[in-house]
């Protein structure tokens, strides 16, 4: 494995020199912050191949880094770390931008395996996604990748982080299907089975927001037997 440059926002010292020792270990260059907002400014100015940001943080709290790191980087995976455990705390992180969700107390074991699948979800996505242009234009369809941007047809449509990260990797790679499970690894960063339900709902989310009739698309369309695709004949 390449040498890969990680950085550790995390308050509590104990934990920041556990890591360290363990991410070392795997051939990896640790850098940390203790606060939020310096965190945040060492994560925008630097290439991270991961980011381990703890949820509770003095200065910004973990939440609003990771939705800042977002809004310019769609790219740098983010592991979160919570002492809290409601799943509700989960989903918030995950829709926010997060790569990842491990719950305090975990153990090194757990930690260094999410970290390896981070890692190879990173090299997959390389392999799967051609390089995104800064402007995607198909067929009234605007997409402005820098600013998460995208309007139709004149009018701005909102989407989640989520359907965002759909429809790029979607119409980046126009004619190109995709199974639910390489989506819910390359947008969600799950490598789990029996989440693929999670796929549909936001296909429909964000046909019911692109689609002139979200029962007969025109942009996402459906791989039967495989999942789904971006029109290539548009």
């Amino acid at each position: 494995m390449d040498t890969k440059n990680v950085l550790i926002i995390e308050d509590d010292s104990n934990i920041t020199e556990l890591l360290t020792i363990h991410l070392s270990d795997l051939g990896c260059k640790v850098v940390s912050e203790k606060n939020g907002q310096n965190g945040l400014g060492r994560a925008l100015d630097s290439a991270f191949d991961l980011v381990i940001l703890d949820v509770m943080l003095p200065g910004l709290n973990g939440m609003e880094v990771c939705r800042k790191i977002r809004q310019t980087d769609r790219q740098m995976p983010i592991l979160m770390l919570t002492a809290r455990s409601e799943e509700i705390d989960k989903v918030m992180g995950l829709e926010t931008g997060a790569d990842d969700y491990l719950t305090k107390p975990f153990s090194v074991r757990e930690f260094i395996a999410r970290v390896r699948v981070i890692f190879r979800r990173s090299e997959e996505k390389a392999r799967y996604s051609q390089p995104l242009a800064p402007q995607i234009s198909i067929a009234g369809l605007e997409i402005d990748v820098d600013k998460r941007k995208v309007v139709l047809r004149g009018e701005r449509i909102e989407l989640s982080p989520r359907e965002f990260e759909l429809i790029v990797l979607l119409a980046s790679n126009p004619g190109r299907s995709y199974s639910r499970k390489q989506l819910l690894s390359l947008v969600w960063g799950y490598d789990f089975e029996g989440y693929e339900h999670t796929v549909n709902t936001h296909i429909n989310r964000l046909r019911g927001k692109i689609e002139a009739d979200a029962s007969n698309p025109s942009f996402v369309l459906t791989t039967w037997g495989v999942g789904y695709r971006f029109n290539e004949d548009l």
